[in-house]
């Protein structure tokens, strides 16, 4: 199949996944699965992905093709740095050949390794003023993201960027507080995990993070269900965000 040929198919299927999602976050969701199902295709190995969109200087909503992916992203939000947030910053494209050895976000790198995670690439995609989101890859191996690969997937943001701008206009007109509340509250559990070791260590937030990272590769029990005991711990039941109303 041509190329012209395949960014139309790729064009028409993402504006089908706008047409077809009812917010914002459901968008999200399905274009990570496409991003991570095209991608695995394009490298001939398994990847997972995540999407991050800040709206109005505001990070409002993300978006994951697994559970695992999931975890990346928090861990990510967690530490406030790395290659997604980065890319998003910048508008440039971001590949972490090795987590475990580049220098640029080495807390984080380790924390993405310790979840078995060792390449990375965090592309940008271009939105609307005041709005600006980002794909993030994850691989299993070191050094899977090779320049075509890298070119192949900032082929698949071009397009997708176009989709968002458009599910971020539509989704203006709809609850968007619902899609802050969601990614917020998948939040909660670390952040409050993170707070108590801080104040029982008197530790930094990057410490904090490290430690709790640490007991989860120890007890080979994920991220998210180490915060949640964590903070059980510390509260009648378990965590949850409150919101002004």
């Amino acid at each position: 199949m041509e190329e012209a040929a395949v960014e139309q198919t790729v064009a028409e299927r993402l504006q089908d996944l706008v047409i077809d999602s009812q917010d914002v976050n459901t968008f999200l969701a399905d274009l990570c699965e496409f991003a991570a199902a095209s991608v695995s295709a394009s490298l001939g190995q398994q990847v997972v992905c995540a999407v991050t969109l800040s709206r109005h200087r505001r990070r409002s909503t993300a978006a994951w093709s697994s559970p695992d992916a999931r975890t990346m992203d928090e861990i990510q939000h967690a530490f406030g740095e790395g290659p997604c947030l980065h890319a998003m910053k910048t508008g440039t494209t971001v590949v972490v050949r090795d987590t475990r050895t580049d220098p640029r976000w080495p807390e984080y790198g380790q924390a993405i390794a310790a979840q078995g995670q060792f390449s990375l690439l965090g592309v940008p995609l271009t939105l609307d003023q005041g709005a600006t989101a980002a794909l993030n890859v994850f691989a299993t191996t070191p050094d899977a993201f090779d320049p075509v690969s890298v070119q192949s997937a900032e082929l698949l943001a071009a397009q997708a960027q176009k989709a968002v701008r458009l599910a971020v206009r539509v989704g203006a007109g709809q609850l968007l507080a619902g899609d802050l509340r969601a990614a917020m509250e998948s939040r909660t559990a670390i952040d409050l995990a993170s707070g108590i070791i801080m104040g029982q260590n008197r530790c930094s937030q990057d410490e904090a993070m490290t430690i709790l990272v640490k007991a989860s590769s120890g007890r080979n029990k994920k991220l998210r269900d180490v915060a949640e005991q964590l903070v059980a711990q510390f509260s009648a039941g378990p965590a949850t965000t409150h919101f002004d109303v």
